[in-house]
């Protein structure tokens, strides 16, 4: 086996090759974006890299010189040294069905960043935000990949756990047909907050996306600021993201709630971009943009992807959340806004409020996936994910 850094076209080429060869006999697979996937490596674009991160791609041959993996290795400076263990990570990962190949991978990786100072390793992960390119699927093979969701065969997580790698969280995904009515619990709290003068519910249609991206940064930081990798968001990032989001924005579903004009959650939806991209083949390039605003202009799409939900602490356990429910269901179900399907994307085992919010709801968990991590010294003890309160 032999690791190549990808450091030109050649090899930058050969690491997006790797998955047509993982996956060629997969109808279910639909391809990254290669366009997603390089803004992580862009020191122009990942801010991670001013404020001191790095990472490093391989891509590897076996010793008949065949392509047969890759893999990203990193260090997040807003992460890497909040523990006890400074931790890195991996990701991006993928591999052949070999248990040798699959063991230098991380071998290569662990070496990398034991060398940056890292005594743990976190993995797939993304060199970046957690809505994209997280976590190692481990239950619902059969059912096509949701928009910078990872994907991958059955075999991956035997590679991990036994290589050693533990479940540091657990990561689950949701479905609901978003035509059925919602539980009466929903209707309920729907009704007790819409009561309160001083409470508005709305979507951001109409509204200045500048204004969104303050209201989200708001929002996520009295939700989520200073928790287990949830690192304070800066306006700036905030920004960034709505303006990533924004080919994709379909203003009808991404919804705030204002107390007093005051942001104290949202919930953020997107079409399922998926359902677009797997008549592009992975590559957004100008044929790919012209294939994505046709569909986009027909409406393709029929599934909602619910992104994120956030609560303000001193909002949470009053109903916000199914209050947010209650008001999209009731546009679904009247045509104004024409999806048929609810997907929410992953919900950490370490956030039980979410989770009972989807269980109330009587949505389906239909996917699950993991994130791993990896101890160096194999004597210290392991912790799992803290829990959020």
């Amino acid at each position: 086996m032999r690791a190549v850094e990808v450091t030109d076209k050649k090899t930058l080429k050969e690491f997006h090759r790797v998955p047509a060869i993982v996956y060629a006999n997969d109808p279910n697979y639909i391809a990254h974006i290669q366009q997603d996937i390089e803004k992580v490596f862009d020191p122009q674009k990942n801010k991670l890299y001013t404020d001191g991160g790095k990472s490093v791609r391989w891509v590897f041959y076996n010793e008949m010189d065949v392509l047969v993996g890759r893999v990203a290795a990193f260090v997040n400076p807003k992460t890497a040294f909040n523990e006890e263990q400074p931790t890195g990570g991996l990701g991006f990962f993928e591999c052949v069905d070999d248990y040798a190949s699959a063991d230098f991978i991380f071998d290569t990786c662990r070496a990398w960043l034991a060398l940056q100072g890292m005594e743990a390793m976190d993995g797939p992960v993304n060199f970046g935000e957690r809505n994209q390119f997280w976590g190692c699927l481990t239950k619902n093979f059969t059912d096509a990949n949701s928009y910078a969701m990872n994907y991958n065969p059955p075999y991956y997580p035997a590679f991990f756990e036994r290589y050693g790698f533990m479940t540091y969280f657990e990561q689950y995904l949701y479905t609901r047909d978003a035509l059925q009515p919602v539980q009466p619990i929903f209707e309920r709290k729907y009704k007790q907050l819409i009561s309160d003068d001083n409470l508005k519910i709305t979507s951001i249609e109409g509204m200045d996306l500048g204004k969104v991206a303050r209201d989200f940064h708001s929002v996520y930081n009295g939700a989520w600021g200073g928790h287990a990798g949830f690192k304070e968001m800066s306006e700036s990032a905030a920004h960034k993201i709505m303006k990533a989001l924004k080919p994709a924005i379909d203003p009808k579903i991404i919804i705030f709630v204002y107390h007093q004009a005051q942001p104290v959650a949202f919930y953020v939806n997107i079409p399922e971009l998926n359902e677009i991209f797997k008549h592009i083949n992975g590559n957004l390039n100008l044929w790919g943009k012209l294939v994505f605003l046709y569909h986009k202009w027909r409406r393709t799409p029929r599934t909602l992807v619910g992104l994120v939900f956030g609560v303000v602490k001193e909002w949470q356990g009053k109903g916000v959340e199914g209050a947010m429910i209650k008001y999209m269901s009731d546009k679904l179900r009247s045509g104004e806004i024409k999806y048929n399907r609810t997907v929410m994307q992953w919900i950490g085992d370490f956030n039980p409020k979410m989770l009972k919010v989807c269980e109330n709801l009587g949505a389906e968990r239909y996917r699950e996936l993991k994130t791993y991590r990896y101890l160096f010294d194999r004597t210290k003890e392991f912790k799992r994910c803290p829990i959020v309160t």
